[in-house]
């Protein structure tokens, strides 16, 4: 983010003056555990290293854990790194990259994509590289997560507590308290939208586990596809009618209620489940309360009525 000087300087000179920033590796070492995605990943290095944890420094996301995931779920990781106060977030290009953007729109093609594939597969720290600093973290023992305050760095696994250390202002906020079960808090609506958790393979995920199931009575759900294409491309697959059978509002492709611009927004001080990256007061509507968590919780919250694991769906045992 850049204030008007610096934009007046922008406008003006056509440059910007950035400072160098460090450099930092977080290593997801392991295998992520059924139901556990790369949201969760991102809310897991927030809720252990804090939403400043990386101000000032470029960082490398690396491990087992994030070169098994798919293009879209690097996105998420990378697209949430500005939550962590980053000044950027990337992965080393693989062979899923290249397969990724081979034959798509703008791509090169011909000589010019094999030149291109030949420099991205240099784009890649060296094996002995040093960094400023190194963080490691277990991705087998991450969990479905979900935020419990007003900053993402604010969350917690489905199964744990409100933190007794939780400072008092978000808490009040928010309206819970400290040694808190969060499983379980009744919410008012759900969301699936924004540049976070709004791709294909999100809209997939979520609809098969909402498949043949009914929202609770009483809650407003809505889901707005990340784009044009997007949204063309689930319609194709019926997972647009998968949405609207369960009682899910099948919105336009847009930015919608990521964010609140004096426009549409959730009831005032209702309580949200949301996909976007951001649940800072007053954020999706005056006073609303936002919990940030996968696709597939709050598909599985919307189902319950209140804060749902989504693994107990997909062991039969939310119905």
């Amino acid at each position: 983010g850049i204030g008007s000087s610096e934009a007046e300087h922008a406008m003006a000179t056509g440059t910007l003056r950035l400072s160098k920033p460090k450099s930092m590796r977080v290593t997801f070492h392991g295998i992520l555990s059924e139901g556990v995605t790369p949201k969760d990943m991102i809310l897991t290095l927030l809720a252990q290293y804090g939403a400043g944890g990386g101000k000032g420094h470029a960082v490398e996301f690396a491990g087992e854990a994030v070169s098994a995931l798919d293009m879209e779920g690097r996105m998420t990781l990378c697209n949430m790194a500005t939550e962590f106060s980053a000044m950027s977030g990337f992965i080393a290009p693989d062979d899923k990259t290249c397969d990724y953007l081979e034959g798509r729109r703008f791509a090169p093609d011909g000589a010019q994509w094999d030149q291109a594939v030949a420099s991205w597969q240099n784009l890649h720290s060296d094996a002995d590289a040093l960094f400023d600093q190194e963080i490691e973290i277990d991705a087998s023992a991450i969990t479905p997560m979900i935020s419990w305050g007003t900053s993402p760095g604010q969350t917690i696994g489905i199964d744990a507590l409100v933190p007794d250390d939780a400072p008092p202002s978000p808490l009040d906020y928010i309206a819970l308290t400290k040694g808190q079960a969060i499983k379980g808090v009744a919410i008012d609506a759900a969301f699936i939208g924004s540049c976070t958790n709004s791709r294909l393979s999100d809209l997939r995920r979520a609809s098969a586990l909402l498949k043949g199931h009914k929202i609770a009575a009483g809650i407003k759900a809505i889901c707005v596809p990340g784009s044009s294409r997007v949204k063309r491309e689930a319609e194709a697959e019926g997972i647009d009618l998968i949405f609207k059978n369960a009682g899910f509002e099948w919105r336009e492709s847009g930015c919608s209620m990521c964010f609140f611009a004096g426009g549409e927004s959730f009831e005032a001080g209702s309580r949200v489940i949301s996909t976007t990256n951001r649940n800072f007061e007053s954020r999706q509507g005056p006073n609303v309360k936002t919990h940030i968590a996968s696709p597939e919780m709050v598909v599985a919250s919307a189902i319950a009525g209140a804060i749902a694991d989504p693994r107990d769906i997909m062991k039969g045992a939310l119905t």
